[in-house]
C-alpha cells in the first residue's frame, strides 16, 4: 500500500453547511425562524390572552438571562447586610448604631435593614432566584440527555468546506478497510461513532459531552447551594457568650448573651454539651512595624457531651472551633474584667468580683460599669452605688490630659472610674443592659471644686468616695473571651456543592465540544480518497492539531494494514 498527497486545506464553511453542522443549534429554534410572521404581529404586535402572557412570564422567568439578573440583585442585596448592623446576630452593634444614628435608623427600620436576610424583598428575590434555576435547569437536563443518546450527525457531503480538512490517497487501500480503521483509531480516542457503509461510506464522531454536564453540574450545585443556605437560614441556631477565665457555660438558651434561632429551628432542644474557661493566652508582636499585632488567641477549655460526660480538654483558636456533634464553637474576641471590691456606707461588701469591660480599640481602651445594688449609705438607707469608666492596659497620659493605651497586653494597667449614687433603676423591674449605667435619676460625686469625683487606680489601690459613702478597691484583672455557638444542619450541603461546582465550572472551562468526520470514497483505478474533517464549538488552535494527528495516525494505520482479500461485509467485519 501508499498513501500520498496529504494535505490540508482548511477553508470556510457555507451559511448553509454551518447550520447543519453547528454544535449548538436546535431544532425547535429553526423551525420557529423558518415559520412566517402572523398577521397581528406585523401590523399591531401579538394578541396574547391569559395564557399567551403566564407563558411569556415563565419562560422570561426561566431564562437564564434572568437567572444571572436574579443572581446579581441577590447579592446586591446581601450588601446591607454587611453595612448595617443585624439585629439577630449583632444586637449590641444594632442597638449602639440606632443611638448613634437615630435619625437614619427610622429609615433603615422602615426598609428592613437591620435584619436583611428576614425582610420579604430579600426573601422574594432568593424564591424567585430559586424557580428561575429550577426552570432553567430540569429542561437543559432532558435535552442534555435526549442528546447524549442520540447519533452524532450525519458528515457534510463537502468536507473540504470544514475549518480544519485533510485529504489524502490511500492507494491500494478498500475502501471498507479504510472505514473500518477510522472506527478504531476513534473510538480508541473516546469519541462516539456512528458509520455509514456505501459507495461514499463515511464516519462521525463527537467528542466533549462532559462540557454542557460540567455545565449543568454547576447550575445543580449552585441550586443545591441555595437549598443548603435556606435550610441553615430555617433550622440553623447561632448565640454568643462572654465568659469569665474559671467560669463555665452550658448549652441552653438561657445561658446566651444573645440567641438567634432559625425561623423553624427548635432553641429549646439544644445539643447538650457544657464547657469551662479554663484559661485565655494572647500574644503581641512587640515590635517592629507590626507592633501591637496579635500573634495568637487561645482558649483553653474543659468540657463535656451529654449529662455527666466525662470531661475532655480542647484548644479554641481562630478559625479552629471545637466542633460537639456539628455544634461549633467559635472563639469571636476577647478582653479584660477588672476585679474590684465595693463597700458601702456601712462598710460591709456591696460588690466583689471582675466586672467585663468592652475593647473599643486595637489596643484594647475598654469601657465598662460596676453596679452596686445593694449598698447603702452611713445611716443604712438604701443607696444605689455605681460605677463607669475605662481600662487601659498600657496607659500613657498625653499631654493635653487624655488618656491612651498604647500596647494591648496589661504592662502598665490602669481603671480610670468616676461614681454615682442614688436610684440607678436596678431595683426597677426593667431590664438594663449590663455594660451600661442608668444615671438618669442618680447624682453624680463631685470633688471640692465641683468636678466630677474621678480617680485613676492601679492594681491594689482604693477609690473612696466623698463623706464616707462608700469606696472602690482595684484588686486585679482577669481575662475573658466571648465565644460563637453556632449550628447550622446544611454545612455539609453547602460544603459538598461548592466542590461540585467547582468541578463543574472546570469542566466547562477545559472540556472542548468537537465533531470529526471522516469520509472515505473508491479513488479511480485502486485504493480509497480519504478525508478528515472537524468542526468545535468556539475557536481553539487544538482542533487543528487534533484533525492533523488523526490523519497522520490513520494513514500510518493503513499503511501497516495488510490488504484483506474476505468476501466478508465490513459489518460483519466491525
Amino acid at each position: 500500500m501508499a498513501a500520498k498527497d496529504i494535505r490540508s486545506t482548511p477553508g470556510s464553511a457555507t451559511r448553509q453547511e454551518v447550520r447543519d453542522t453547528d454544535l449548538g443549534t436546535a431544532p425547535d429554534e429553526l423551525e420557529l425562524a423558518s415559520k412566517p410572521a402572523e398577521p397581528d404581529t406585523l401590523l399591531g404586535g401579538p394578541r396574547l390572552g391569559p395564557v399567551g402572557w403566564l407563558r411569556w412570564l415563565w419562560r422570561t422567568l426561566t431564562s437564564m438571562r434572568t437567572a444571572l439578573l436574579l443572581l446579581l440583585l441577590l447579592a446586591l442585596a446581601a450588601v446591607p447586610g454587611s453595612l448595617v448592623p443585624q439585629e439577630g446576630r449583632q444586637p449590641a452593634q444594632a442597638a449602639d448604631f440606632r443611638r448613634r444614628n437615630p435619625g437614619l435608623s427610622s429609615l433603615l427600620d422602615k426598609l428592613g435593614f437591620f435584619d436583611v436576610f428576614a425582610s420579604p424583598w430579600f426573601a422574594a428575590v432568593y424564591l424567585l432566584l430559586f424557580i428561575s434555576l429550577a426552570g432553567c435547569i430540569v429542561p437543559r437536563c432532558w435535552h442534555y440527555v435526549r442528546a447524549v443518546r442520540a447519533r452524532p450527525p450525519a458528515a457534510p457531503r463537502v468536507l473540504a468546506r470544514m475549518p480544519q480538512h485533510v485529504r489524502w490517497i490511500a492507494r491500494d487501500t478498500d475502501p471498507g478497510e479504510a472505514l473500518l480503521t477510522a472506527v478504531d483509531v476513534l473510538r480508541r480516542r473516546r469519541f462516539r461513532v456512528t458509520t455509514e457503509w456505501g459507495e461514499d461510506g463515511w464516519v462521525a464522531a463527537e467528542k466533549g459531552y462532559l462540557r454542557e454536564a460540567g455545565n449543568l453540574l454547576f447550575h445543580l450545585a449552585l441550586f443545591g447551594m441555595l437549598i443548603a443556605l435556606a435550610m441553615g437560614s430555617l433550622f440553623g441556631t447561632t448565640g454568643q457568650k462572654l465568659v469569665l477565665e474559671g467560669d463555665g457555660f452550658t448549652n441552653t438558651r438561657t445561658q446566651y448573651d444573645d440567641f438567634s434561632p432559625g425561623t423553624l429551628a427548635d432553641g429549646d432542644h439544644l445539643e447538650p454539651f457544657g464547657f469551662r474557661l479554663k484559661g485565655f493566652s494572647a500574644t503581641y508582636q512587640r515590635t517592629g512595624p507590626q507592633r501591637g499585632t496579635a500573634s495568637s488567641f487561645v482558649a483553653r477549655l474543659s468540657y463535656t457531651k451529654g449529662d455527666g460526660g466525662t470531661p475532655r480538654d480542647a484548644r479554641v483558636e481562630v478559625n479552629k472551633p471545637l466542633d460537639v456533634n456539628g455544634t461549633k464553637v467559635f472563639l469571636v474576641g476577647h478582653g479584660y474584667a477588672p476585679v474590684v471590691t465595693v463597700r458601702d456606707g456601712k462598710g460591709n461588701v456591696a460588690w466583689k468580683g471582675p466586672v467585663p469591660f468592652l475593647p473599643q480599640d486595637g489596643n484594647l481602651r475598654s469601657v465598662g460599669v460596676v453596679k452596686a445594688p445593694d449598698a447603702v449609705d452611713t445611716k443604712g438607707r438604701p443607696d444605689q452605688l455605681g460605677f463607669s469608666g475605662f481600662f487601659l492596659p498600657t496607659v500613657l497620659l498625653t499631654k493635653n490630659g487624655g488618656w491612651l493605651s498604647t500596647f494591648p497586653a496589661p504592662d502598665r494597667p490602669v481603671l480610670v472610674l468616676t461614681a454615682y449614687h442614688g436610684d440607678l433603676g436596678l431595683n426597677s423591674g426593667i431590664p438594663q443592659n449590663v455594660y451600661q449605667l442608668n444615671s438618669k435619676r442618680a447624682t453624680q460625686f463631685k470633688d471640692s471644686d465641683g468636678t466630677p469625683y474621678a480617680r485613676a487606680l492601679r492594681p491594689g489601690d482604693r477609690m473612696k468616695l466623698p463623706n464616707g459613702t462608700g469606696s472602690l478597691s482595684f484588686d486585679g484583672i482577669q481575662q475573658w473571651a466571648s465565644f460563637q455557638i453556632a449550628r447550622n444542619p446544611s454545612n455539609g450541603t453547602a460544603l459538598w456543592s461548592a466542590v461540585v461546582m467547582g468541578a463543574g465550572l472546570m469542566a466547562s472551562l477545559f472540556v472542548r465540544r468537537r465533531r470529526i468526520w471522516v469520509r472515505v470514497r473508491p479513488h479511480a483505478g485502486a485504493g480509497a480518497e480519504v478525508e478528515v474533517a472537524g468542526l468545535e464549538r468556539g475557536s481553539s488552535d487544538r482542533l487543528a492539531e487534533e484533525v492533523e494527528e488523526i490523519a497522520a495516525e490513520l494513514a500510518e494505520r493503513l499503511l501497516e494494514t495488510p490488504q484483506d482479500t474476505s468476501d466478508s461485509r465490513p459489518e460483519e467485519r466491525l
